[in-house]
């Protein structure tokens, strides 16, 4: 018995002081600079590629447009070149909206006013370029609304839903989309959140720790399209895991021993 125990003891020691590695194991997307998370304060950017706070447009983004005062309009025009005939919400849906693609040349081609240079414009920029063309050549009073429906952030780790969540507005924050995924779980280590921004052959890399209110305030937590956030889960709680699996597989051991123990005390 005494040496059973000995066993448990020793067997968790081990465990707890490799707890980092446990976490590691379990981690995506690992990084050399991830240890900054034992000591980070606030917000730490590696390979700093600099703020852009809005969204700009980009070749083959994908522009949902329709003439507000006129529901209608966009959703019954042909389709021509570079166009799809629905766009996706983020909840799901399918909208009647005609969406655009940006073609190599930067350009947008829309109906009755064909091609408009929208790359390197924000969504608000770019409606009122269209609004103000429309206004010129077809439409009286037009109310545009534009949407760009391909941008998209990934959720892994330690979130209570995990995937892709698209971005629906301007300066949609790191909160807003933690929020959209119904926050984070009980065993989520609030100082290890990442979000891997950028070139994939060298990400920049943005450290968050949401246990520091002032975190907030960092122009890095507005997403960019293809951000990856990931969060780790608490080193107690990977040391936790990694003791039941061992558990799981020294317990059946135990039996046998204790067995053989058993049938050789009684046939002395």
């Amino acid at each position: 018995m005494h040496k059973k125990l000995s066993l448990y003891f020793i067997t968790a020691f081990v465990l707890i002081l490799s707890s980092c590695g446990a976490r590691k194991e379990r981690s995506l997307f690992n990084a050399a600079t991830d240890v900054v998370t034992d000591t980070i304060k606030q917000v730490y950017v590696v390979n700093d590629q600099g703020i852009d706070s809005y969204y700009k447009i980009k070749v083959n983004d994908l522009l949902a447009i329709r003439n507000v005062q006129n529901k209608e309009w966009g959703a019954t025009a042909s389709t021509g070149a570079g166009s799809t005939s629905a766009a996706s919400s983020p909840t799901g849906k399918i909208n009647t909206v005609l969406s655009y693609e940006v073609q190599p040349d930067g350009k947008v081609n829309l109906p009755a006013i064909g091609k408009v240079e929208v790359a390197g414009l924000s969504r608000r920029e770019a409606t009122a370029k269209i609004e103000g063309i429309y206004k010129s050549k077809l439409l009286p009073d037009p109310i545009i609304e534009l949407s760009i429906v391909n941008l998209k952030v990934t959720l892994l780790g330690e979130f209570s839903k995990q995937g892709n969540f698209l971005l629906e507005r301007d300066n949609t924050t790191l909160i807003d989309i933690i929020g959209e995924a119904g926050g984070i779980t009980k065993t989520a280590d609030p100082k290890t959140l990442k979000i891997i921004r950028g070139d994939r052959s060298k990400p920049e890399i943005i450290y968050v720790n949401l246990n520091d209110i002032n975190s907030l305030a960092s122009k890095k937590l507005v997403l960019q399209n293809d951000d990856i956030i990931v969060l780790q889960t608490t080193k107690g709680a990977a040391t936790s895991d990694k003791l039941q699996s061992f558990s799981n597989i020294l317990q059946p051991l135990l039996v046998v021993v204790n067995l053989a123990v058993l049938i050789f005390t009684i046939s002395r």
